[in-house]
């Protein structure tokens, strides 16, 4: 029941996209929705802050970024972007079945026993008590965008907070900065993509993942949106390394705006006519499908024309995958369910 409960949830959410496409788009993602460029900062083109100042300077100024790129990286990119993206669908695919299962045996439970509700209310007392209810309504006025959302914006943070301890700097350049010449290459490929230059830098992200996850988040449901911005990143990354090995240019590259542009790139492709507006020129309206195809355009260009300000392979990367989901993702997706069927076997025979 539970593996055709998973298919069911599935099934309906495709079936009714088309059906209620302004609903997805306008109530989700408004008119005058404002955009703001994603940032995934090459560290060695940004102008070094004043030095002894841990609250504002980054901490890239001391350190050699180039490097000649070792032989077997591009392999070993590609073999944990292979495995690490398989990983995260199985992973989000148990998750679904967890949620679901957890949903439905807690509905059974108060069904069948609707007085367990009124005795654990009347024996909820005391402090603690009266935050956790305030948290709980908290937590339940946020939209299904902003459940996901708020996890990831924490995490983000938390780094960037770690960056600013100075005994920790050795380790957060080791694995949290992807770099084709650096002595680790798999995992600061997707620990890099919680990282960022400075506060602006943070701010910019987390305010386009804010204003385009509800939309995803409402078409995807949150556990194929979680397997998609975090494959995502990790794609981002893998195409920044391709992009600096061919072009014989090592450097560090974070920020999480490879992710951010796949899930961008998607409402895009997949709402095009909603309007859009730009941070601070709310009077420039144009429409999503504009939108992406100058943002991919501008990162083309900046992979063709050598521009290094910015992480523009990464971006290109993760807007391309994006568009790839939005087209062949619906098919991929239906392919968990023989998975889904083994988990739910195993997990009967545990019982």
């Amino acid at each position: 029941m539970l593996l055709q409960r998973a298919v069911c949830r599935s099934w309906c959410r495709h079936m009714a996209e088309p059906l209620m496409p302004s609903y997805s788009a306008s109530k989700y993602m408004k008119p005058r929705t404002i955009l703001l460029r994603s940032l995934r900062s090459s560290p060695q083109h940004q102008r070094p802050a004043r030095s002894g100042n841990l609250k504002t300077s980054p901490p890239f100024e001391n350190y050699t970024l180039g490097g000649a790129i070792p032989r077997g990286t591009v392999m070993k990119a590609v073999i944990f972007t292979s495995a690490f993206s398989i990983g995260c669908f199985m992973s989000c695919t148990i998750l679904e079945y967890e949620n679901t299962r957890n949903m439905m045996i807690e509905k059974a439970r108060l069904s069948r026993f609707p007085w367990l509700r009124q005795s654990t209310v009347s024996r909820e007392q005391g402090v603690f008590t009266e935050i956790k209810q305030e948290v709980r309504g908290f937590w339940d006025k946020l939209s299904p965008g902003e459940r996901v959302f708020m996890p990831l914006c924490a995490l983000n943070v938390l780094v960037f907070g770690l960056w600013r301890v100075p005994s920790l700097r050795n380790t957060m350049m080791t694995y949290f900065c992807s770099n084709p010449a650096g002595r680790a290459i798999c995992w600061p490929m997707f620990l890099s993509t919680f990282s960022h230059y400075s506060l602006f830098h943070l701010f910019a992200n987390m305010y386009v993942l804010h204003s385009f996850s509800n939309a995803a988040v409402l078409s995807l449901g949150k556990e194929q949106f979680l397997a998609v911005y975090l494959s995502a990143g990790v794609i981002a990354s893998l195409t920044s390394i391709l992009y600096k090995t061919l072009t014989a240019q090592s450097g560090l590259s974070i920020g999480a705006s490879g992710a951010i542009m796949a899930i961008l790139a998607y409402v895009c492709a997949k709402y095009p006519d909603t309007q859009l507006s730009i941070l601070f020129l709310p009077m420039l309206n144009f429409s999503a499908g504009a939108a992406i195809q100058v943002i991919i355009g501008v990162d083309l260009a900046g992979c063709l024309l050598g521009w290094k300000f910015f992480d523009h392979a990464a971006h290109l990367g993760g807007a391309l995958f994006g568009l790839f989901w939005v087209y062949y993702g619906t098919e991929l997706w239906q392919k968990r369910i023989p998975f889904l069927t083994m988990y739910h076997d195993l997990r009967k025979t545990k019982k």
